[in-house]
C-alpha cells in the first residue's frame, strides 16, 4: 500500500497549526486536540497553551458564547488525565524500559519523576503549565499507584486553572484589545519560546542531579528533611 507522505506532512502541519485546527475543525477539533495532547503519551507534542489561548481569542473575534468551549475544553482535559492514570495503572511501567523514539524520550518521564519527587501530587496541578509534563505527569500518577480520589482532586483543580487562565484570558483579552489578532505569530512565538525553556531547564537540572555524587543527594535531602 502507498503511503501519501505529502499528505501525511500536510497532516502534521494542520496538528502543529492551532489557527488552522481552529478554523477548520472548530470546537471538535480543539477538544479532540486537547484531550489527546493530556491522554496519549504519543501526542506531548500537539499544541496545548497556545491553542488554548488563540481559541479564547478566536472565540471572541466571532462573537460566540464562552461557555461552550470552556466546558469542552475542560472535560477534554480532565477525561484526558483520567485516561492518562488508568494507563500508567495498566501499563505505565512498561514505559521505563521503553527505548527512546520520534514519539518517546526517556527523559520525559524523568522530568516528571523528578516534579513528582519535589511538589507530589500538586506536581499534576503544576504540570497542566509546563508542556510535555502535562501529557506524563498523569502517567506517572497512575505508575505511582496515587490514591484515585486524590488525583481527582488535582486533575479536576489542574484543568480549571489551566483552561480558565488561558482560554478566558484569550477571549477577554480580544474583548479589550481587538487588535490582538494582529499579532497572532508574535503570541505563538512567545510560547514556543516559554515551551523550550521549560523543556531545557528541565533537562538541565535532571543531568544536573544525575552528576551529583552519593554525598551530595544524601546531604541535599537532610537539609529539605
Amino acid at each position: 500500500m502507498n503511503i501519501n507522505t505529502e499528505a501525511i506532512m500536510d497532516f502534521f502541519q494542520f496538528l502543529l497549526n492551532s489557527e488552522e485546527i481552529i478554523n477548520k475543525g472548530g470546537l471538535i477539533a480543539i477538544t479532540l486536540i486537547v484531550f489527546a495532547e493530556t491522554g496519549l503519551f504519543f501526542c506531548f507534542f500537539l499544541p496545548g497553551d497556545y491553542l488554548l489561548f488563540l481559541a479564547g481569542v478566536f472565540w471572541a473575534e466571532r462573537g460566540l458564547n464562552l461557555f461552550p468551549l470552556l466546558a469542552c475544553i475542560m472535560g477534554a482535559a480532565i477525561v484526558g488525565n483520567y485516561t492518562a492514570y488508568f494507563f500508567g495503572r495498566k501499563v505505565g511501567e512498561k514505559l521505563y524500559h521503553r527505548p527512546d523514539s520520534l514519539f518517546f524520550k526517556r527523559r520525559y518521564l524523568e522530568s516528571t519523576n523528578a516534579l513528582f519527587l519535589k511538589y507530589g501530587g500538586k506536581s499534576l496541578v503544576i504540570g497542566r503549565f509546563m508542556p510535555i509534563i502535562r501529557t506524563f505527569a498523569p502517567i506517572f500518577a497512575g505508575t505511582s499507584r496515587m490514591d484515585f480520589k486524590e488525583f481527582t482532586t488535582y486533575n479536576v483543580i489542574g484543568a480549571f486553572l489551566w483552561v480558565m487562565s488561558l482560554v478566558a484570558s484569550g477571549f477577554y483579552l480580544d474583548k479589550q484589545f481587538p487588535q490582538i489578532k494582529d499579532y497572532i505569530e508574535y503570541i505563538v512565538l512567545f510560547f514556543i519560546s516559554i515551551t523550550t525553556i521549560t523543556i531545557i531547564r528541565a533537562y538541565l537540572k535532571i543531568r544536573s542531579e544525575q552528576l551529583k555524587t552519593p554525598t551530595e543527594n544524601a546531604a541535599e535531602n537532610q537539609k529539605h528533611s
